[in-house]
């Protein structure tokens, strides 16, 4: 079985530091006569123009530190690339009277139950009726930590994933969970309805990055990824073919327990991404997304350490699946 994150989520959950840094490795027999070439061809996410202006701007260094501004050089075999790429400007969020399920609150952080349906934080398509919205609303001092457009988020989940989510409220807890997160010191959980019958239980522990055939989609990749490590355990096999699976998860990679478990041959059912649309049809009750939910978060509080324990159970979706 695959490996979010996170996310993980939906990943799966996954941790969002104020800047984010790709390594890369350039093989022997690299194709590409450019440098930037060769960068545009590993992070098909980035255009060759932004990578030229984080290059520009410092951004891309060596092993040993050292700027690297000309790419119109041929790359090298062996050489380690080092891209930041600095975090989001701050904008201007409205905040919106979109209701919460929250599970926990204290002076320091929020925990909640996120619905599927509800995007995270404003992205492009979704300037509005995002959770950083509702929180704006909830929670207007909110506004500025992290100096981002994600203020007091420390992990995600995927629009259609739903479950337990932490955000912070201050600047001091902020720093304090993404340490938490960084370091996997913390248990995440979560739920999946899976076709086919994976093995009792197992464990992936590989490499995820961006697909080379579909940029909207992560993979398993040799090299040039994200360590993921997904632990799973089949709890029941369902009727129509089906499985309901928990995966517990050490790292929160984009879209990692739905890249893990398709990978196995296991897809989540109502992924439209990465499951089998054809098969999910012909169920009885055919979801309308991906059936994953991220049931429990046991984390230590960022301020005291005392330890945290969320529960969200799974909605009325999983219903037919949970007998």
């Amino acid at each position: 079985m695959k490996d979010d994150a996170v996310d993980a989520d939906e990943c799966q959950a996954e941790v969002l530091p104020e800047s984010e840094v790709f390594t890369l490795t350039i093989e022997g027999g690299a194709d590409a006569r450019r440098l930037d070439q060769w960068l545009v061809g590993k992070l098909p996410e980035l255009t060759r123009s932004r990578i030229q202006a984080l290059a520009k701007a410092g951004h891309l260094t060596d092993s040993e530190g050292r700027t690297i501004t000309k790419l119109s050089v041929a790359p090298q075999p062996g050489m380690i690339l080092n891209l930041t790429l600095p975090p989001a400007e701050p904008v201007d969020i409205i905040p919106e009277a979109i209701p919460l399920n929250i599970l926990y609150e204290d002076a320091d952080l929020i925990a909640l139950n996120k619905p599927a349906g509800l995007v995270v934080h404003p992205a492009c398509g979704h300037s509005h009726g995002t959770l950083v919205n509702a929180l704006l609303y909830h929670c207007p001092d909110l506004k500025g930590i992290g100096g981002e457009k994600r203020p007091g988020i420390v992990h995600r989940l995927d629009m259609d994933t739903s479950g337990v989510m932490v955000v912070a409220k201050h600047e001091r807890a902020l720093h304090a969970l993404v340490e938490t997160f960084s370091t996997h010191n913390l248990t995440k959980e979560y739920i999946a309805i899976v076709h086919g019958e994976p093995k009792p239980e197992g464990t992936l522990d590989n490499l995820i990055g961006r697909s080379s055939f579909h940029r909207q989609k992560m993979a398993v990749v040799p090299v040039n990824g994200r360590r993921a490590i997904t632990h799973w355990k089949r709890l029941a096999t369902l009727p129509n073919g089906l499985s309901r699976v928990l995966c517990r998860i050490e790292t929160g990679r984009t879209h990692q327990i739905r890249v893990h478990l398709a990978s196995c041959g296991t897809p989540i059912v109502g992924d439209a991404l990465y499951g089998k649309p054809a098969l999910d049809h012909r169920l009885p009750h055919p979801p309308a997304r991906q059936l994953l939910h991220a049931l429990h978060l046991e984390l230590p509080h960022p301020m005291t350490g005392a330890k945290l324990s969320f529960t969200a159970e799974p909605p009325e979706d999983f219903a037919p699946y949970l007998a």
